[in-house]
C-alpha cells in the first residue's frame, strides 16, 4: 500500500489524472496465486469472456482434487481436457507451458532478479502466450509497479477518456503521453480500466 501512496503522490502530478483519482477508489494489488497457476488460468481466459471461462476454470482445477502442478496437467488425458470444455489448442499450450517450467526453461526462481522486458521475452517462448499475457502477469501476479499494457483495449479506451482522443491511440501514443507517469503505469493503468469499465456501462 506505501507503494501505491507513492505511486499516487507522483500521478497526480499530471493535471489530466488528477480528476480521475479523486473519482475512483484508491487501488491495490494482491498477488497471492502460484506462477504457473496464473499462467494457465491465462491461457484458458483467451478469447473468453469472463463467465465461460471462469466456468472451464472451476472444472479444470476440479480435475485435480488439490493443487494443480506441471507434472499433473501432463499426466491427464486429451479427453480429460475436452471434458471440461478446454480447446484442442489450449490443450496443446497448457501442456508447452507444463513443459517448460519443468525443464527450466520457464524458470519462476529468476523473476527477482529479472527487468520487465526480460520476464515478457521469458513468457512469450511458450506457445499461446504473448505481450498482453506476459503484461498482464506482470502487474496482478507479480505486481510489478511500472507496465503499460499498450495492447490492452480497455487502456485504449481509458486513454481516449482522459485525453479527449479523437480515435483509440496505437502504442507509441500511448507511451508518450504515459512518460511522465513512470515508474508508476501499473497504478495509472488500473485507472484507465476504471474509466473504460465506466464508459461500458454508459
Amino acid at each position: 500500500m506505501q507503494n501505491i501512496n507513492k505511486a499516487l503522490l507522483h500521478l497526480k502530478k499530471d493535471k489530466s489524472l488528477v480528476k480521475i483519482i479523486k473519482q475512483f477508489p484508491k487501488p491495490s494489488l494482491e498477488s497471492g496465486r502460484g506462477y504457473f497457476e496464473a499462467l494457465s488460468e491465462s491461457i484458458i481466459y483467451q478469447q473468453l469472456s469472463g463467465k465461460a471461462a471462469g466456468t472451464i476454470e472451476r472444472r479444470f482445477k476440479a480435475l485435480f482434487r488439490g493443487k494443480m502442478t506441471p507434472r499433473r496437467v501432463l499426466n491427464l488425458k486429451d479427453i480429460q481436457f475436452r471434458g471440461v470444455g478446454i480447446s484442442g489448442q489450449k490443450m496443446k499450450y497448457l501442456r508447452d507451458l507444463s513443459v517448460k517450467f519443468l525443464d527450466g526453461t520457464v524458470n519462476p526462481s529468476g523473476f527477482g532478479k529479472m527487468t520487465d522486458e526480460e520476464i515478457r521475452q521469458h513468457l512469450i517462448s511458450v506457445k499461446g502466450i504473448g505481450r498482453w499475457t506476459a503484461d498482464m502477469f506482470l502487474i496482478f501476479t507479480l505486481n510489478r509497479l511500472d507496465v503499460l499494457p499498450t495492447g490492452d483495449l480497455g487502456i485504449q479506451k481509458g486513454f481516449k477518456k482522459v485525453f479527449n482522443l479523437k480515435k483509440l491511440p496505437d502504442a507509441q501514443k500511448m507511451q508518450k503521453l504515459a512518460k511522465t507517469w513512470r515508474p508508476y503505469c501499473t497504478v495509472a493503468s488500473l485507472y484507465l480500466w476504471k474509466v473504460a469499465d465506466v464508459e461500458k456501462e454508459n
